[in-house]
């Protein structure tokens, strides 16, 4: 059997290939091992997306976005950083005329199935689910990607997109950074008395991380980072003692705070492939970049690294050229690999700095945090980013 391009692994970024290929004039097979129901009718799983204004760009120049339910999409107005009980020391707002928010917040499972239901119509893409692949053979001219059920398929093209902890990336011979930073975040759904206005919140407790992502309606989205030792007792804490436990952490800012919806959790393991690329073969999304969570880049990546290597893709067929092709694909990780070791790195810098209850580094915190908050040119830098909808080359973000 032979396609254009394999595609390994149904998630956000697999299936965003997926979508960019649509309108190309190439046969693509995409691979994922879960069942059908499990991508064509994704659960909530607690996660919202924080879209960038780019990332939406993106969504529907794919037509996707318009698949999204809107009536679930919040707004990001505006998003504090506090360190302890200080008051907010960094406060982000829109930079540009025109714009009112930071970026759009959104329930993964949302953005999963309008992926699914985008790619499912097309009728250049196969979807087979259940399959497990057992490796990839790569060639000169084509590879070859071997099934678990004895099939083999020839491609000119594989692109790997089975998650941080990816197995065709090991197989293929591309060593990965791991950074476990022993810490399970759980998030869960509030509803709360008073509005959150659209307002994001970042809190840096001692021992513990808070954040508020503000959702439609008095709802927010409360994602707790603890201890990994400690976090089967936050899952397993009484309703009536969570509620109370979160309502008095915020102060009663938001009035009487009541879980909505099952507490979520997840280990916290950041991941960076030290090569996007191989023979004919490529990585996107969590495979080629596992982000931390605390700046709400992971997707966002993804997204971009998708686009970019689709981009060269469609280029390439448009000038009769091999998309599978050594230069084709070595151009792809010089624009994106640099700028994902930027967030990478310097977020598990973020980390250290935000999570490290030494009484000096509380101070050097701090002093982080207010020149931020009073030097214009850093504030203005991580709005434009968040806000802006082209690609920016000289910005580190």
């Amino acid at each position: 059997m032979k396609y254009d391009i394999v595609i390994i692994g149904g998630g956000p970024a697999g299936l965003s290939f997926a979508a960019s290929m649509i309108d190309a004039n190439v046969k693509v097979l995409l691979l994922e091992r879960s069942d059908i129901d499990a991508i064509a009718n994704p659960k909530e799983d607690g996660r919202e997306i924080a879209l960038t204004h780019l990332s939406v760009k993106i969504l529907k120049k794919l037509k996707i976005w318009s698949l999204i339910d809107q009536s679930q999409v919040s707004p990001l107005k505006e998003a504090k950083v506090f360190d302890g009980d200080s008051p907010p020391l960094l406060n982000f707002k829109p930079d540009q005329k025109g714009i009112d928010a930071l970026g759009y917040l959104v329930p993964n499972y949302l953005i999963r199935k309008a992926l699914y239901d985008r790619v499912n119509d097309a009728q250049n893409i196969d979807l087979v689910t259940d399959s497990l692949v057992k490796d990839v053979k790569q060639g000169d001219s084509s590879s070859t990607v071997m099934l678990n059920s004895g099939e083999n398929i020839n491609t000119k093209l594989v692109v790997a997109a089975d998650s941080r902890f990816s197995e065709i990336r090991r197989k293929v011979g591309i060593p990965t950074l791991m950074k476990d930073f022993s810490k399970v975040m759980i998030i869960t759904k509030m509803k709360h008395e008073k509005s959150h206005n659209n307002t994001a919140l970042e809190c840096f407790d001692y021992g513990k991380t808070f954040a508020l992502l503000p959702m439609v309606g008095d709802a927010s989205s409360i994602v707790i980072t603890v201890k990994t030792n400690e976090s089967q007792n936050m899952l397993d804490m009484p309703e009536e003692e969570f509620n109370n436990f979160v309502t008095e952490f915020f102060k009663g800012e938001f009035g009487k705070m009541t879980q909505d919806g099952t507490r979520h959790s997840y280990p916290l393991i950041g991941t960076h492939a030290q090569a996007f690329v191989a023979k004919r073969f490529a990585l996107i999304g969590d495979a080629s970049v596992g982000m931390h969570p605390v700046t709400a880049h992971g997707f966002n990546l993804g997204l971009r690294g998708q686009n970019v290597l689709a981009n060269l893709v469609q280029d390439a067929l448009a000038h009769g050229q091999d998309i599978g092709s050594e230069s084709l694909l070595k151009l792809y990780q010089k624009k994106h690999i640099n700028l994902t070791r930027l967030m990478f790195f310097g977020t598990n810098g973020i980390v250290a700095l935000f999570t490290n209850d030494a009484p000096v580094i509380k101070q050097v915190r701090r002093f982080v945090l207010k020149f931020a908050e009073n030097f214009p040119p850093i504030k203005y830098i991580i709005s434009h980013h968040l806000t802006e909808a082209k690609e920016n080359k000289f910005l580190p973000f």
